[in-house]
């Protein structure tokens, strides 16, 4: 274990024998660490915080810390950080609260740059990237393969889909449903996330297949209510090369009660 001497590691946090701790870094006594995992310089780490396998933690982060609720009355309350995650500059991640789950969850994967901030209850899946300034509410759900983009804000409680792009600033009060990159100011749906899809490996047909969905949610003048119809109608087309992103659509506007950016 490799902890510079100006760090303070209390003796009752349990890391790794691999893990590096940088210099002036804190870390409290309910912390634990996975092997392979890197803390910078002036890095704290506290609270009931678990930390998997290869993160990277550059310096000045507060991990863990008693999240910003003013109902929150020191309950013991978690964050869970899973593998292979980079998490930049003066980066913010608060434990959760009894009100919801309990816990604030990062998954694997994920590139989180600075001064990015995931309030208490907040989920985040796999493989998302946050860019610079962009702060999450308390229980803000976001899937997987998510881009969110600079300076922007998530209220309380929103969703947002797989496969998702948010552009630069934008101001997130209403679902964000799978597939869809949304942009501007009021936020809107503006195209199929294209891009984001092909480096994902979809095929041209199930690609095909969503943006027809997106023209159904979007373009065709429908109902919430018509548009999930004949959405299912799109089952069995392209062979079912996309029935498996049909029914991610279809689920997660099943679960929406705020409503779907428009």
């Amino acid at each position: 274990m490799a902890i510079h001497p100006t760090a303070i590691v209390d003796p009752g946090a349990q890391l790794d024998s691999s893990v590096e701790v940088g210099a002036y870094t804190l870390i409290g006594p309910h912390v634990k660490i996975a092997a392979g995992t890197k803390v910078g310089p002036h890095c704290v780490i506290e609270g009931h915080t678990t930390i998997g396998r290869d993160n990277t933690f550059f310096q000045f982060s507060s991990i863990g810390a008693a999240n910003q609720d003013k109902k929150y009355a020191g309950e013991p309350t978690t964050l869970v950080i899973g593998d292979r995650n980079t998490i930049r500059e003066f980066c913010t991640l608060n434990v959760g609260t009894v009100q919801d789950r309990g816990e604030t969850t990062l998954g694997n994967d994920n590139w989180i740059m600075a001064y990015c901030h995931l309030a208490h209850d907040v989920v985040i899946g796999n493989e998302c990237v946050l860019a610079n300034n962009a702060t999450l509410a308390g229980h803000v759900h976001v899937g997987d393969h998510v881009t969110i983009g600079g300076l922007t804000g998530i209220l309380q409680r929103m969703r947002i889909g797989d496969h998702a792009m948010i552009g630069f600033q934008a101001h997130v009060a209403q679902d964000v449903p799978p597939f869809m990159t949304v942009d501007g100011n009021p936020l809107a749906a503006r195209a199929v996330n294209v891009v984001g899809l092909k480096r994902r490996d979809f095929s041209a047909e199930r690609i095909g297949v969503i943006r027809q969905i997106y023209k159904l949610l979007y373009r065709m003048g429908h109902t919430l209510d018509e548009a999930k119809v004949a959405i299912e109608a799109l089952r069995g087309t392209e062979g079912g090369a996309a029935d498996g992103d049909i029914d991610n659509m279809l689920t997660f506007l099943a679960a929406s009660t705020r409503g779907i950016v428009r």
